[in-house]
């Protein structure tokens, strides 16, 4: 039942809202229904930028603008047709994005949000200030459009236009988020650490989703000017920036539905409060703003998900379609041969202020290796791995992978030579399932882009990633928990579904960071069986584990640390008859 509701919800709907004008429904309900469809479309460029890619914006209402202005200013000044226009507009918000976004969105924190402010002030002030743009009267007269001969006007025949255009912009933000571009963009909320791992430029994403959240304000503003028939500065000012934000919060920032639901409850509500709040207080005012701000704190506090989750609830979302069967495989690297030196560290160092967390550090891995790297808690053992895989800087020292230096070079790049990781404390995506998390692993090994994914071009290469993911689910004994949320999971789980996603970008060189850790005995020895398996296949691995007898039976070689300096290097039996080795876990050599 709930899959047909989820089947048959886009059409019906959609056919609803494109015959609504042939109803015999009040003219104010169609304008209600414009104006909900142009917010729509704003608050979708925010559900990709602040609700899935986390960054908070307040300057949505400027990119409108510029979409409104354009539209305005080449059809009134310069007599263009409102179709050209268009591509104007979304020419001018394109670049707008790009130059806004390279200047701030390497900021974080509360910065962005300020950031976002100041130009979507800027930005308002230059349009009230401009001659040419009628300063704070505006521009007057902005044609309909025309549609092979047909004048839309600015009601049931602009309608069509309207709904028919957000409803594609939902479609393909839905196809964008469902796709190695969109699993990449959906990484982004947790951090650029994990991402960045994986191979992912984190600042092309973050500008990838500013954009097209640009380009959705810029036609929503094309939209309205054409609505309107006049442009003045007043729509596009930093307190309708704030109203977009409200509409996609309430609807639920994090949903693409959400943001039809938050601009439908935003504009029918706000209408009849402007009507009933007067009669009840007996003035006049502007109090629907006070009410809003009071429903804000509630959705926050009860609801911070939004009102769509309400319904999510009671659809939940069908699991995906098994349609990977015989998906032919990814592209593989060639592995290292038995005993060539896959990594040389030398006298790696980091200090932090005057604390030395590891000092002069040299050991090698070799082909189809596992070496563990054990010492007490605090020892350096996860800053070493930091400073392999890129995600520190090192303050002196080489790192070498198959003799090509490495210190100093992005995370996303040694990712892409061919190493790979899991983390001491689990990175992951909670919201998607764990056959996504695991196929984020092969961002690497597939090309798709933004564009291919919203025009669903992508299909045959997802089989491809999908497939591959459940083949290394398979391998870790977690494929009937492919389907789960991977928030859902406990830690031990989670840690194993980590180590998938690390075998799914096909490394020569596997760092694990504490695998074995939150699992159960039954479920470290298979864990052991499938390291053993990826030593066979050529794979090298290093190993970070406080499990001795997980790390003893299953390494080649053992460097200890102990306060940042490397203790002693050797088998596991030597390591085992070493004084030293027990003086630094113990506390004797006795």
């Amino acid at each position: 039942m709930n899959q047909t509701i989820r089947r048959w919800a886009f059409p019906v709907f959609a056919l609803f809202m494109l015959v609504l004008p042939a109803l015999p429904v009040p003219e104010f309900w169609i304008t209600q229904s414009n104006y909900i469809g142009l917010y729509a479309i704003v608050a979708l460029g925010l559900v990709l930028l602040t609700g899935v890619g986390g960054l908070t914006s307040f300057g949505q209402a400027a990119f409108v603008g510029v979409g409104a202005y354009t539209a305005a200013y080449m059809a009134t000044q310069m007599g263009v047709s409102p179709w050209l226009t268009l591509f104007a507009g979304q020419a001018l918000s394109i670049a707008a994005a790009l130059l806004v976004g390279a200047l701030t969105l390497r900021m974080s924190g509360h910065y962005l949000p300020l950031a976002t402010i100041c130009w979507g002030l800027a930005l308002n002030y230059a349009m009230a200030n401009m001659d040419f743009l009628g300063k704070y009267d505006g521009l007057l007269g902005v044609p309909t459009i025309q549609f092979f001969g047909f004048d839309l006007g600015t009601g049931r025949g602009l309608h069509v236009l309207v709904w028919a255009l957000a409803l594609l912009c939902a479609l393909a933000v839905t196809r964008l988020l469902d796709s190695r571009p969109g699993r990449a963009i959906r990484a982004l909320k947790n951090g650029a650490t994990m991402a960045e791992a994986m191979g992912i430029s984190t600042f092309h994403y973050k500008l990838t989703i500013f954009v097209i959240a640009g380009m959705l304000a810029g036609l929503s503003g094309w939209l309205f000017a054409h609505l309107q028939g006049t442009v003045n500065p007043t729509p596009f000012s930093i307190s309708k920036g704030i109203e977009y934000l409200f509409i996609a919060v309430l609807g639920g920032v994090g949903q693409v539905w959400g943001a039809f639901l938050g601009s439908a409850v935003v504009r029918i509500v706000d209408d009849q409060l402007q009507v009933w709040l007067p009669r009840l207080i007996g003035t006049s005012g502007n109090f629907e703003t006070i009410v809003f701000g009071i429903v804000l704190i509630a959705v926050l506090k009860y609801a911070p998900d939004g009102l769509w989750t309400f319904i999510a609830r009671r659809v939940p979302a069908p699991r995906r379609l098994r349609d990977w069967e015989g998906a032919a495989a990814l592209p593989a690297r060639e592995k290292p041969g038995r005993g060539e030196v896959v990594l040389e560290v030398d006298k790696i160092r980091k200090e932090f202020g005057g604390l030395v967390a590891v000092n002069d550090i040299s050991f090698q891995i070799r082909g189809a290796d596992i070496v563990g790297l054990i010492g007490p808690n605090g020892a350096g053992k996860s800053t070493t791995f930091n400073l392999i895989t890129g995600v520190l800087p090192a303050t002196s020292g080489q790192v070498q992978y198959r003799g090509q230096a490495i210190a100093g070079l992005a995370s996303r790049r040694i990712a892409r030579l061919g190493i790979s990781r899991t983390f001491q404390h689990v990175k992951m995506i909670p919201e998607m399932t764990v056959l996504e998390n695991v196929a984020l692993g092969s961002y690497l090994r597939t090309r798709a882009g933004t564009v291919a994914a919203m025009l669903r071009l992508d299909r045959a290469e997802e089989r491809r990633a999908f497939a591959e993911a459940e083949r290394q689910l398979q391998r870790i004994g977690m494929q009937e928990q492919m389907h789960e949320l991977a928030g859902n999971l406990a830690l031990g789980p989670q840690r194993l579904m980590e180590i998938a996603r690390a075998l799914a970008t096909d490394p020569a060189l596997l760092l694990l960071d504490e695998p074995a850790a939150g699992l159960r005995h039954k479920e470290k020895q298979a864990l052991a069986a499938v390291l053993r398996q990826l030593k066979a296949e050529g794979m090298s691995i290093l190993l970070v584990e406080h499990d001795m007898d997980f790390v003893m039976g299953l390494t080649d070689r053992i460097v200890v640390m102990e306060f940042g300096t490397r203790l002693i290097e050797g088998t596991p039996e030597e390591v085992q008859a070493s004084p030293a080795v027990r003086a630094a876990y113990l506390g004797t050599e006795h």
